[in-house]
């Protein structure tokens, strides 16, 4: 393997971003390694509120600085949102405990209550890192391993975000309790501006497959980063099928083709960005030895061909869309969910077609910011609608209803003061879970499939759905008026199936366990798992696929047997199942 491009002459910051699924934190953990084997001291940071560096190093991080004992000058740290965002509530409140009366204080711990307050604190804490002299002569190189795309971007539009918003001044109308903290903050936004467009300190690394999904967002990535002033970019394309290990399988020879003909047909805003390319690993990337085998200059070994034991039959896709079918009633709330990258948005476009030709009105739609739905889809079906909760048309909207409504009832300097307020980047939050509430009251009378964004984007939802529905039973509790939020919505399982989208690998495994967790902790039980792509229900005769398939079957097992209600395989595709034809036959039963 040639010597990688990204790891030149790298800068104190390094950023791993990309769709989810391709392989940023194995990436970043591996950098990270190879920095340290270098002599360099290395802090490793997840922005990811659904983070899996711990599971990576096999050991708990959490909220505050590690020593990664297994690899001498590593330390780690996992932005908690909600660690953070009690800590950012407690610097804010403890002050006026006790000095202020009680019931003015309650009122301030409502208001810090939401996801905007959730928002704010996370970025809080990376912003310090960015800008924190104490911290940044402990290290040489800080790597950050970030969530899937859309929640990246956002992340990093907020430190010009708010230092404008400050600058501007603000209203009081949405986020006046979580803006109280941001005022002496403002220099410190101000240079964590000039840290993410300095290239000298700054190097973001642009992660994708040879897909062309993944390649096409690296590219509205990469002008993304380039239009907020992010120039010192690089792309590492991660997982090719090396031409060797074909080995006469027509799986593995479609699938070599099927990359060859990607990486000769890149994007052309990407064509001239420095690029690696990253061969794809027998073995999952967990643990330290695994993770120094990913940038080795030499080719990963893998084991001799092996006799695949026979595998009993596993229930489809078509079976779980008939058990819709049957306990549906012509309509209801399907959220798929999952860790990005295992095929949420294939599942859902699946499963909508599925139920669409069967007769079904369906709306599909997605949560997502970096959403691909069209794409995938490729085409149009009788009974199906296709839309997408758009944040910046979402927030446009949000903006003129209220200046319509409370606006209205305001002298002119207060609606210039409610404009100013309506223009904090909280806003965005607020009108998100207002189009997501408002597609959810659909299902009452239609199928309504929600493709859902990545695991932590989407608990930082269910979080705000969650902050409603308190507010109201706050408001309505006691009056005895009835009343239904989205939360309750989600809660009841004759309105909602949740269905949990995986890999059969470790990491996708782990992280569907704990949002299953999660999901349970806020009333909502998961109706089935999908494991997506299997290569052993493919067979596989490539010795390097066969090992993949192998490794397998115990996180099949762990799902069958200790995760899921109820389930379905879908087997690895020798076709990219783009298009409205590939995506029929997933939801088809063959037996039928």
């Amino acid at each position: 393997m040639k010597p990688l491009q990204f790891l030149k002459n790298p800068p104190l910051f390094l950023f791993f971003t990309g769709k989810g699924g391709v392989g940023k934190t194995s990436l970043a953990c591996a950098t990270a390694i190879h920095l340290t084997e270098q002599g360099q001291r290395v802090l490793i940071v997840s922005t990811d509120p659904a983070s899996n560096v711990g599971q990576v190093f096999g050991t708990d991080i959490g909220n505050s600085l590690k020593t990664i004992t297994a690899v001498p000058g590593l330390s780690a740290l996992e932005i908690d949102p909600q660690a953070t965002a009690q800590a950012y509530r407690d610097r804010i409140v403890g002050p006026v405990r006790g000095v202020l009366p009680e019931s003015v204080v309650k009122s301030i711990e409502e208001q810090l209550s939401g996801a905007c307050t959730t928002e704010i604190a996370a970025f809080d804490e990376f912003t310090t890192l960015l800008t924190d002299a104490t911290l940044l002569e402990k290290f040489d190189h800080i790597v950050f391993d970030t969530a899937p795309t859309g929640h990246t971007i956002r992340m990093l539009q907020l430190p010009a975000a708010w230092s404008n918003f400050l600058t501007e001044g603000k209203g009081d109308a949405s986020c006046l309790g979580p803006l109280s903290g941001l005022e002496k903050q403002r220099s410190t936004y101000q240079n964590a501006v000039s840290v993410l467009s300095d290239p000298k300190r700054t190097r973001m690394i642009l992660v994708a497959r040879a897909q062309r999904s993944s390649l096409l967002e690296a590219a509205r990535t990469h002008e993304e980063l380039a239009n907020l002033g992010l120039s010192e970019q690089h792309l590492v394309i991660n997982g090719i099928l090396p031409e060797s290990e074909i080995a006469g399988d027509a799986l593995a020879t479609a699938i070599w083709k099927r990359e060859q003909s990607e990486l000769l047909s890149l994007p052309s805003a990407i064509q001239k960005i420095p690029a690696d390319l990253v061969p794809l690993c027998p073995f999952n990337l967990v643990g330290v030895p695994s993770l120094r085998q990913l940038l080795s200059s030499e080719a990963p070994k893998h084991a001799a061909t092996k006799t695949m034991p026979k595998l009993p039959p596993a229930p489809d896709l078509a079976s779980l869309v008939d058990r819709i079918v049957d306990e549906g009633h012509g309509h209801g709330l399907l959220m798929l969910m999952g860790k990005g990258g295992v095929g949420k948005t294939t599942m859902a476009s699946a499963i909508a077609l599925a139920l669409a030709g069967r007769g079904f009105p369906v709306h599909l739609t997605t949560s997502d910011p970096a959403a691909h739905l069209q794409e995938t889809l490729g085409g149009a079906l009788e009974n199906l609608i296709v839309s997408r909760i758009d944040p910046h048309a979402e927030t446009e909207k949000y903006r003129q209803a209220i200046m319509a409504s409370k606006g209205q009832k305001l002298d002119e300097n207060g609606r210039k003061l409610l404009e100013e307020d309506l223009r904090s980047p909280c806003t965005e939050e607020i009108a998100v879970f207002h189009a997501f509430s408002r597609i959810i009251r659909e299902a009452r009378n239609k199928f309504v499939v929600m493709d859902t964004a990545p695991t932590g984007h989407t608990l930082l939802l269910l979080d705000a759905t969650g902050a409603y529905h308190r507010d109201i039973a706050r408001q309505l509790g006691s009056t005895g008026m009835p009343f239904t939020t989205p939360m309750m919505q989600l809660q009841d399982p004759q309105q909602t199936k949740v269905l949990i989208v995986t890999l059969a690998e470790t990491t996708p495994v782990l992280e569907a366990a704990n949002l299953q967790a999660e999901l349970r902790r806020a009333g909502i039980e998961p109706w089935a798992w999908i494991i997506n792509n299997s290569l052993a229900l493919a067979h596989p005769t490539a010795p390097l696929l066969q090992e993949r398939a192998l490794n397998e079957l115990p996180q099949i097992n762990a799902v069958v047997t200790g995760h899921a209600s109820r389930y379905a395989i879908v087997p690895f595709q020798a076709e990219a199942p783009i298009g409205v034809a590939r995506l029929q036959t997933l939801g088809v039963n063959l037996n039928h």
